[in-house]
């Protein structure tokens, strides 16, 4: 019998990641391919959708090339994607404008008059999270406002994974779990609710249907086929939120377990079965159906190792052959000379603004005690730690809000790091496990579409077969008083800067 698979479909901030997965969860084969975010005026960050589907293509042909196998025994797709785009298509599908993306803040003054002219309390009763600039509400509403030409020509506003999704098959659809991105959706319900779409002024024509995450919307294209090397006819799942699917993709399934996410941007993901909101953090429903997510969602994530890394491991880089190792591996070795806490050292990772919980677009990134006995070592494990310090900043919100956290379940990028594992592990007091580092979020895509055609039996089934635990890490009490020393530091720097911050304005 001829062995099947499953294809992942990742569209990340910084780059679209494709994996090929046996039904065990074992990586056949894996592409990625890079794509620029654009960042025309302070405050803007947005992205090409095209460019988005050019990487799929590629990345789509180098797996099945690399992977050695025929396009027919791709059983299913799935997709996930980066958060609160607002993809403008007109009728025939073509794009009208870049998207903005998660980072971007253009839009506080949009979200300032919506919530006073509305109510904030009101909009937040609907949909279980503030309206802010980051989401796709105050994107379409700044679209109407500032680009009247594109809002007249939208026929559909889509989100990531429903872009790549329609491009595949032809097929218009709005995933439950990336419904949170709009405020006129009902939390409770999973549903639009017309009359907020009225008040806010938002065309419910704008707004596909929608489904289930798992659900098989349509199949590959003729024209799609063509472009991606994939087979005609194959079937393509709806998707979701890329912290959900790596959500899923580390085995959360229950109420409780928590996943940690450790890519271009950071965050957590709790589990629960119950609605529980909270203006400080995001809600949103899980790829799982009957389940929510208590997110908290930081613009510190592995992104901030990039930046650093690009701009000054001019010497690691090249030195790299040399060595045989990559600037940010030789990055952390070099974090790792430095103790627990940089010799008091403090980053806030700030660099796009903050989400959750402090939510200031004006925020700043910042190092804090800096003298001539810190070396570049000191300032990649602050990096680190800062990073840390948001994450247990968010967790610390929801354990006062009544979810509390038992483990942490590391994906993304950052979870190669054993170092950086163990401050995260150190630093939130938590221990932390290590199912997949690079390919949760894409198996959790894959197992998207392995429910949706029939290859596993449930959300249980598919993670009980396809995820497995490769290290753990245990929170070290010798360290716990500097940390908590580093954090005060940490909490307080935010407060006292914030009004300083807001002079430096990048809206």
């Amino acid at each position: 019998m001829t062995e099947e698979y499953l294809l992942g479909i990742d569209i990340g901030t910084s780059a679209c990641k494709t994996a090929l997965f046996a039904k065990d969860g074992k990586v056949k084969a894996s592409s990625s391919r890079d794509y620029p975010v654009y960042y025309p005026k302070p405050g803007w960050a947005e992205q090409n959708p095209d460019e988005w589907w050019e990487a799929v293509c590629d990345s789509i042909k180098k797996v099945l090339a690399s992977g050695g196998v025929r396009p027919a025994q791709i059983a299913g797709i799935g997709i996930d994607g980066q958060s609160w785009a607002a993809i403008a298509v007109d009728k025939d599908g073509e794009v009208l404008t870049n998207t903005p993306i998660w980072m971007d803040t253009r839009a506080q003054s949009v979200c300032d008059r919506v919530n006073r002219e509305i109510g904030a309390d009101e909009i937040f009763g609907l949909c279980g999270n503030m309206l802010r600039p980051s989401y796709t509400t105050a994107k379409i509403l700044w679209y109407k406002e500032h680009l009247p030409g594109v809002y007249e020509r939208t026929h559909k506003i889509l989100q990531s994974n429903s872009f790549i999704a329609y491009r595949l098959t032809g097929k218009i659809s709005q995933d439950i779990s990336q419904g949170y991105g709009l405020h006129c959706f009902n939390m409770r319900t999973g549903q639009w609710d017309e009359k907020m779409c009225k008040a806010m002024g938002i065309p419910v024509g704008f707004l596909p249907k929608i489904v289930p995450c798992h659900q098989i919307i349509g199949t590959v294209t003729k024209e799609a086929a063509k472009q991606t090397g994939l087979a005609e006819g194959t079937p393509v799942a709806a998707g979701g939120l890329d912290a959900a699917c790596g959500t899923l993709g580390a085995g959360v399934v229950h109420a409780g377990e928590t996943q940690e996410q450790g890519g271009q941007a950071g965050g957590m993901s709790i589990c629960t079965e119950e609605y529980a909101s909270d203006p400080r953090l995001i809600l949103g429903f899980h790829v799982v159906p009957g389940r929510w997510l208590l997110q908290g969602g930081t613009t510190g994530g592995g992104g901030v190792m990039r930046w650093l890394e690009r701009e000054f491991g001019d010497y690691e880089r090249s030195v790299s052959a040399q060595k045989g190792k990559t600037a940010l591996e030789q990055y952390n070795e070099e974090a790792g000379q430095v103790p627990p806490g940089s010799d008091g050292l403090v980053f806030l990772p700030y660099m796009s603004g903050e989400r959750s919980p402090i939510w200031d677009a004006n925020a700043k990134g910042v190092f804090f005690g800096l003298d001539f006995g810190k070396t570049k070592g000191h300032m990649i494990r602050s990096c680190m730690e800062g990073v840390a310090y948001a994450l247990k900043h968010n967790l610390d919100i929801a354990e006062s809000a009544g979810a509390p956290v038992r483990e942490l379940l590391a994906v993304g990028g950052s979870a190669n790091s054993s170092l950086w594992m163990q401050i995260k592990s150190d630093i939130t007091g938590k221990p932390l496990a290590v199912p997949f580092s690079d390919t949760a979020t894409t198996l959790g895509a894959a197992l998207l579409a392995g429910v949706g055609v029939g290859m596993y039996g449930s959300f249980e089934d598919a993670a009980a077969q396809t995820v497995q635990i490769t290290r753990r890490y245990e929170p070290c009490a010798e360290n716990k008083q500097i940390y908590q020393k580093n954090y005060d530091t940490y909490i307080s720097l935010y407060e006292d800067l914030k009004e300083l911050m807001k002079g430096t304005g990048n809206l």
